[in-house]
């Protein structure tokens, strides 16, 4: 049984003109910084979803040697966010135990906030997740029992909305912006844009 983590980098970037993954972010591809997140995190392996510009996002990761790492592709990632969850959640190994999901256009998330979020579900929680104060927070960790509803949602929509009104939900409050900081348009990418915590210049 073992710990994973799924980055989902399906999606056109719609809100933010096309190509939001392939952009540069402090010098380097946006999903780059996702994908290097959740490596650092305490998994086993790191499943990355592709859909829109495959070969170009697939290209972007090609510096990322890690034996962990594998990409996927969702052929339906036009369908909205679950296809590329439920991509990722179907490439899983079959002993795998849990799974922390990443976005790829959040680069400031603290890999390390996902441990007492594993810890949580390895516990008896069916799911771990963040609240932020500015709202929804990542990651957010799911144990093996949950993974047929992951399978099972459709429509533009993420595993959060699964977890509403849920007594067996592990809830961890965190004031680090960096969990609800995402890019969605361009001057996103401006560092004088976001909360004033993240301005300062790349996490150490």
């Amino acid at each position: 049984m073992s710990r994973h983590a799924l980055v989902l980098a399906g999606g056109a970037g719609q809100r933010f003109g096309g190509a939001k993954l392939l952009a540069d972010w402090r010098g380097r591809p946006l999903v780059v910084w996702s994908v290097q997140t959740a490596l650092a995190a305490p998994v086993d392996g790191v499943v990355v979803v592709v859909g829109c510009r495959a070969s170009e996002v697939r290209a972007a990761l090609d510096d990322l040697a890690d034996p962990r790492l594998r990409l996927v592709e969702a052929p339906d990632w036009d369908d909205g966010l679950s296809a590329s969850l439920r991509a990722g959640v179907a490439a899983l190994p079959p002993k795998a135990a849990s799974l922390a999901v990443f976005l790829g256009d959040m680069p400031l998330v603290d890999p390390s906030s996902a441990a007492p979020l594993f810890d949580a579900v390895e516990a008896g929680a069916v799911a771990a997740r963040l609240d932020h104060a500015d709202g929804p927070a990542h990651p957010i960790v799911f144990g093996r029992a949950f993974f047929p509803d992951l399978l099972g949602i459709r429509g533009d929509r993420g595993a959060r909305s699964l977890l509403a009104g849920r007594a067996d939900v592990a809830v961890f409050n965190t004031a680090d912006d960096g969990a609800v900081f995402d890019v969605d348009r361009p001057e996103d990418l401006d560092p004088a844009v976001g909360p004033a915590s993240l301005r300062a210049g790349p996490r150490s």
